[in-house]
C-alpha cells in the first residue's frame, strides 16, 4: 500500500479524488490538506462520502507520502510547493494548469510530465511529477491525436465543447447560480480559452510541421458534469478509413473507445472513458469525443496516472459505471 495526501481538500476534483482513493486497493489517504475545513469531517463537506470515511481535514502535512495530489485553484501550486517540502521519493501530480507547457514544466528542479496517457505513456511511467491536463484539454486532444500523429492536419481545426456546471469549481460566480444556470446556455472566452495552450503543445509534438489553427468555442451547458465535443477539419480518406485510423490509435487505450454509433454524455458521466465518433461529410471529418470532466478530465486521469507511475494496473480503482439512467 501506499500514501496519498491530497491538497486543496475541498473542491470538486478532491471530491472525486478521496471517493476514487478510498476503494483503491493499493492506496490508503494518509491526510486531506484545507486550511478553511481544517478539524471538520471530510463528510461534512463530501456529503456523498457519509458512511465511506470517518477521516478528517487538516492544516498540516506528512512530507514523507507516497504521491501527492494538488487539487489547488490555477497559479497557487507552486506556491503551496515553495512553501512546503515533501521527500525527493514523493511523487506529485498536479490538476492546475501551473506546469502545462514545456516552457513551464521545471519547477525547483523538478521536471513535470504531460499527463495524457493514450500520448504520453511511457514518459508518465518514469516520471516523478505530472502536469495533469485541462478538461477540455484532455477531450478535444483525444479527438485530434490521432490525426496529428499521421501528420493529417493540413487545414485548421474548428471545435465546439459544452461542459457541465461543475467545470467551473465550487466558488460562486454569476454563471454557477442555479437561476442563471438552469434553461440557460452561453459561450464564453471564444477562441482564446487557456487551454488552447496546451492543445497547440501536444498537436506540434505529434505533427512538427503543424502550421494551423485551432478555433475553439467553450460553451456552458445547463447540467452539472460532462464534456461534448465536437470537432472538423478536412480530411481526404473515407468514413471506413478514418474509423479504422481511430480504432487502431486508441487499440491499447484502457479507457478512450472509439464508437461507430452518435454518443451522448449519459454514456460516460462518472466513468474515466473517452468516448470517440468519427463522422465524414464532404472533404470534412467530424470527430465528436465525450468524457467526465472530473473524472477523465480531472481526477480520474490523476488516478489514472498515478497508477502508471507505481506500476500498478492502469485501470485499477477506475472501474466505474456510467449513471445512464
Amino acid at each position: 500500500m501506499i500514501k496519498a495526501g491530497i491538497i486543496g481538500g475541498a473542491g470538486y476534483t478532491a471530491g472525486e479524488l478521496i471517493r476514487i482513493l478510498l476503494h483503491h486497493t493499493k492506496v490508503n489517504i494518509d491526510f486531506v490538506f484545507s486550511t478553511s475545513n481544517a478539524g471538520n469531517k471530510i463528510s461534512a463537506v463530501h456529503q456523498d462520502l457519509v458512511g465511506s470515511t470517518e477521516q478528517h481535514f487538516t492544516d498540516t502535512v506528512n512530507s514523507n507520502v507516497d504521491v501527492l495530489f494538488l487539487c489547488l485553484g490555477h497559479g497557487n501550486s507552486g506556491k503551496f510547493l515553495s512553501e512546503h517540502q515533501f521527500s525527493n521519493r514523493t511523487k506529485i501530480i498536479d490538476l492546475s494548469n501551473e506546469f502545462r507547457l514545456t516552457n513551464d514544466a521545471v519547477f525547483q528542479g523538478k521536471e513535470f510530465v504531460y499527463g495524457l496517457p493514450e500520448v504520453y505513456k511511457e514518459h508518465i511511467q518514469k516520471a516523478n511529477y505530472i502536469a495533469n491536463p485541462g478538461c477540455f484539454a484532455t477531450a478535444i486532444q483525444l479527438a485530434i491525436a490521432p490525426l496529428a500523429h499521421h501528420k493529417l492536419i493540413k487545414n485548421n481545426i474548428h471545435v465546439n465543447a459544452v461542459t457541465g456546471a461543475t467545470g467551473a469549481g465550487t466558488s460562486l460566480s454569476k454563471t454557477t447560480h442555479f437561476t442563471w444556470r438552469d434553461n440557460n446556455f452561453s459561450y464564453y472566452k471564444p477562441f482564446v480559452h487557456q487551454h488552447l495552450g496546451e492543445i497547440n503543445q501536444t498537436i506540434k509534438q505529434l505533427q512538427s510541421d503543424y502550421s494551423n489553427e485551432v478555433f475553439f468555442m467553450p460553451n456552458r451547458g445547463n447540467f452539472s458534469r460532462g464534456i461534448f465535443a465536437t470537432a472538423y477539419t478536412e480530411f481526404k480518406g473515407t468514413q471506413e478509413e478514418a474509423l479504422q485510423l481511430f480504432s487502431n490509435f486508441y487499440k491499447d487505450a484502457a479507457f478512450t473507445h472509439v464508437s461507430e454509433q452518435p454518443l451522448h454524455l449519459k454514456q460516460v458521466v462518472n466513468t474515466n472513458k473517452c468516448l470517440i465518433h468519427v463522422h465524414k461529410h464532404g472533404n470534412q471529418l467530424l470527430i465528436t469525443s465525450c468524457i467526465d470532466n472530473l473524472l477523465k478530465g480531472a481526477s480520474g486521469q490523476a488516478v489514472q496516472n498515478m497508477n502508471l507511475q507505481f506500476g500498478f494496473e492502469e485501470t485499477e480503482g477506475l472501474q466505474l459505471k456510467a449513471n445512464f439512467f
